[in-house]
């Protein structure tokens, strides 16, 4: 459905640094430098950090969340430690199981320097069925 997703940032090298790092606690490469941009692929998408064209200030959407894929509880829990090192701030609740309507899910947010809100979610496989 998506063929990408970016986001408007202040400071293109802090944010650099910081999706440089938590990117990468998913496997993901370092951004690749396009003008004004950074553009971070990997097989399954791409993820755009950018300082707006319009001049005006960089701000998060007030409800919007960005999700990533993790392997792990371990890799959900790295990346948002790597995130909260890199000058992000963690929120919503702490790194952890949660279950809901689609299961149980391994969640951790934290928000970029620019206050964009980030999950890593770890999606554990179904118990095979009692035979």
């Amino acid at each position: 459905m998506f063929s990408h997703v970016m986001v408007g940032v202040n400071d293109l090298e802090v944010s650099r640094k910081f999706y440089d790092a938590v990117l990468g606690t998913l496997g993901v490469p370092p951004g690749a430098a396009n003008k004004n941009r950074y553009f971070y692929r990997s097989p399954t998408g791409t993820f755009a950090i950018s300082t707006p064209i319009n001049g005006e200030p960089a701000c998060h959407g007030n409800g919007s969340t960005i999700g990533f894929l993790a392997a792990s509880p371990e890799q959900a829990d790295a990346f948002h430690a790597t995130g909260v090192a890199h000058g992000g701030t963690s929120c919503e609740e702490p790194p952890g199981y949660r279950e809901g309507p689609t299961g149980r899910l391994y969640l951790a947010y934290v928000r970029d320097p620019d206050g964009n809100k980030l999950c890593v979610l770890h999606r554990p496989p179904k118990p095979a069925a009692a035979q």
